[in-house]
């Protein structure tokens, strides 16, 4: 069974911590870009980094779908700061997209709503637009 996960902050190509390049480090095989895929919610701007707080109401927020090995979850829960006991600023769910015409489901995530603080709820729908436009 193939395992895949959308990403939509700092872990997409290019950004600080990249998917592609956190495998690597990891003598991991580097993830296989799926396709783009959107999840409904909004985007919270923590200065560095990006929460998406799920909504069925919110815009879409796009990002990346990528088939990963699985030992790469583990990793992603560290950059994520993940803890499965619970208290972590991050949860990993799973959330069914639609990607290239196939349904996937796909680990992902969300901020955990305890967390957002004073983060600033954005309008935007593209962390990476988001961020370079923030730097204009």
């Amino acid at each position: 069974m193939d395992t895949h996960v959308f990403v939509y902050g700092t872990l997409r190509r290019g950004e600080i911590n990249d998917l592609a390049v956190a495998a690597a480090r990891a003598g991991l095989p580097v993830p296989e870009y799926a396709g783009a895929a959107r999840v409904r919610g909004w985007l919270y701007d923590f200065g560095d980094w990006p929460g998406l707080l799920p909504d069925p109401d919110g815009p879409a927020v796009t990002g990346d779908v990528y088939r990963i090995d699985p030992a790469l979850l583990p990793l992603m829960d560290a950059i994520e700061e993940y803890d499965p006991a619970g208290g972590s600023c991050f949860v990993r769910c799973t959330v069914r997209l639609e990607v290239g015409g196939r349904e996937l489901a796909c680990h992902y995530y969300p901020i955990d709503p305890a967390h957002i603080g004073r983060a600033l709820r954005t309008d935007a729908t593209d962390w990476i637009a988001h961020r370079k436009s923030r730097a204009a």
